[in-house]
């Protein structure tokens, strides 16, 4: 049997296993099934990466690099961080795009796959993971791997006049030609991606590409729920006491997010529905992850100062209206937190798919679920249509929605849930990794036949 290679950014340690995220135990799942590799970059930075670390589980290997300062700044902090990152999100104000940092970018995609090489067999699959290695492909066939090479995006892909900002897309883009199968999370990435490729791509150069929508284990999740409800209290014993009901957001903390735009929906909230004051608590939890990268230092600043204007205008000396945490939490200890929130708040400004809301959704207890209040721009609204969906850049339909959701009678509620539970039922993470390997087989022949 063909084994599986993954290739990531960031490969997550053997150490993590036991308890991994949804993406990652969706990956696992798929490299278990047949045994592989899990490659890509161990997290180090320093000035020697000639060696390749290993690790063994199961039959599974975990192998890693490490890079140089140089390559982590051009490659991973201003190409694709600092490029891809915010074009792909529609921040084209805030790409800063350089030649050399672009050539960094591709020389660490070519030092990946000069790397990988001698650990292939010929008849490996190869699975390559996100806008980190778009190139990945290129570099390798052209140093003779002609092995079945799958990509899959899991961020958006903008629409070409965005697109077209980055000053490289069309040597970029023509990079994903080079891949048997490339997959999208949604319907409009992919339209957005095919509408690039009849405008600028090469006649005949445009890969067979699909849609392959992220998904969860719904049941593992809702036991996982279930059994850490009293771990943690979302609310302590005097909100409790008070009858008060939380709003619960999970974020990495990102522009992308729409953090910002979300605790001035809540405020307004607050403004023009004061009978939930004092009803109520909005707790935003968003870890740090890009310390080293100065914008990231600002949006927590401006939140910080949005935080205490709110909690400064509204609260009281028994009531915190907005509490704003940095810290991480297990997956584990947040599926017990969500299935406490009586809303789930999830309104990024442009998101891949965001498996928080679907997380949310399957936290809940089916006989007194919350509501999720979701963004049109996140991938799982073409799916969670029974969500109450908003857009996150009006707070006036937002802060309606907060209060729709506080109020909403306890049969509609179980009846959006249901709904939402058969979408979550009918695209699980299992079914996302065997859709798109079987498809990708099929594509590697097609274009075998074509050569």
């Amino acid at each position: 049997m063909s084994r599986l290679i993954i290739v990531s950014n960031r490969v997550m340690a053997p150490s993590a296993a036991a308890c991994p995220g949804g993406l990652a135990s969706g990956l696992l799942d798929a490299l278990h099934q047949v045994g592989g590799i899990w490659f890509g970059w161990n997290g180090k930075v320093d000035e020697s990466t000639a060696a390749l670390e290993r690790q063994h589980a199961g039959n599974i290997t975990f192998v890693t690099t490490s890079f140089t300062p140089r390559q982590y700044q051009q490659y991973y902090c201003r190409f694709a961080n600092g490029v891809l990152w915010p074009s792909f999100h529609y921040r084209t104000d805030l790409a800063h795009y350089d030649r050399q940092d672009y050539e960094g970018y591709r020389r660490v995609n070519e030092m990946l796959a000069l790397k990988l090489k001698p650990l292939l067999q010929d008849d490996d699959v190869l699975w390559v993971q996100d806008y980190h290695l778009i190139p990945f492909a290129t570099a390798c066939r052209q140093l003779g791997v002609h092995n079945r090479i799958g990509f899959f995006l899991h961020i958006p892909f903008p629409c070409v006049e965005v697109a077209r900002t980055i000053p490289m897309h069309q040597a970029l883009f023509g990079c994903l030609a080079d891949y048997d199968l490339v997959g999208f999370q949604t319907a409009s990435d992919q339209q957005a991606f095919l509408d690039h490729a009849r405008r600028f791509g090469s006649p005949g150069a445009t890969p067979t590409t699909g849609v392959y929508p992220i998904g969860i284990q719904p049941q593992a999740f809702t036991k996982m729920a279930e059994a850490h409800v009293a771990e943690r209290s979302l609310l302590n014993s005097a909100d409790r006491h008070h009858g008060r009901q939380a709003i619960l957001g999970i974020d990495r903390l990102d522009y992308s997010k729409g953090l910002h735009e979300r605790f001035q929906a809540y405020e307004q909230l607050l403004d023009r529905y004061p009978k939930h004051h004092r009803r109520v608590q909005f707790i935003q939890i968003a870890p740090i992850t890009r310390q080293d990268i100065d914008y990231y230092r600002h949006i927590h600043e401006r939140l910080n100062t949005l935080t205490g204007r709110i909690n400064g205008r509204f609260g009281d000396l028994d009531w915190l209206p907005l509490r704003y945490i940095n810290q991480g939490y297990t997956r584990d200890s947040l599926a017990g937190l969500m299935r406490q929130a009586r809303v789930g708040f999830v309104t990024p400004l442009r998101d891949g798919m965001n498996l928080v809301a679907k997380e949310y959704v399957a936290a809940q207890s089916e006989q007194d679920p919350g509501v999720l209040i979701l963004s049109s721009f996140a991938g799982a609204a073409h799916e969670l249509s029974a969500a109450l969906i908003v857009n996150p850049y009006d707070r006036s339909d937002v802060s309606a929605a907060l209060n729709r959701a506080l109020t909403m009678p306890l049969e509609e509620r179980q009846e959006r849930h249901r709904a939402m539970m058969v979408a979550l039922n009918r695209t699980t993470i299992d079914r996302w990794h065997s859709r798109f390997l079987s498809d990708l087989n099929i594509a590697h022949l097609a274009h075998a036949n074509m050569r």
